[in-house]
């Protein structure tokens, strides 16, 4: 298992859910209070809290508590070790259509010498 893939896995488990997809989509505008990111959803605020408690153990997201306001705000930086995954990826897949349509164009020119 290289280094990143448990960084990654608590990442991609944190996105697996829609509630806390849409919650990390609103964080992107800016930081916002809890209230204003639970009231989209019919759930109790402590049943909220969990999914922000889970965004927050991914380190996808950041709360600071002033008074009786807590306010959450994006931490684009394990966003972005995500996204370097998937680039990597995209890279390698890439390659490898390459190679393919080279090996394809090989035979197809030996098809037509023959």
């Amino acid at each position: 298992m290289d280094k990143y893939q448990e960084p990654l896995d608590t990442i991609f488990h944190a996105l697996a859910d829609p509630t806390r997809r849409a919650v990390v989509q609103r964080l992107v505008e800016g930081p916002a209070p809890v209230k204003e990111l639970a009231a989209p959803y019919d759930m109790a605020l402590p049943s909220f809290m969990k999914h922000i408690g889970v965004l927050e153990s991914a380190g996808l997201i950041a709360s600071q508590k002033q008074g009786r306001v807590r306010t959450c705000t994006l931490n684009p930086g394990k966003l972005a070790a995500a996204e370097k995954w998937f680039e990597e990826q995209r890279a390698s897949w890439a390659s490898r259509f390459d190679n393919l349509d080279n090996l394809l164009t090989s035979l197809q020119g030996e098809t037509d010498e023959t």
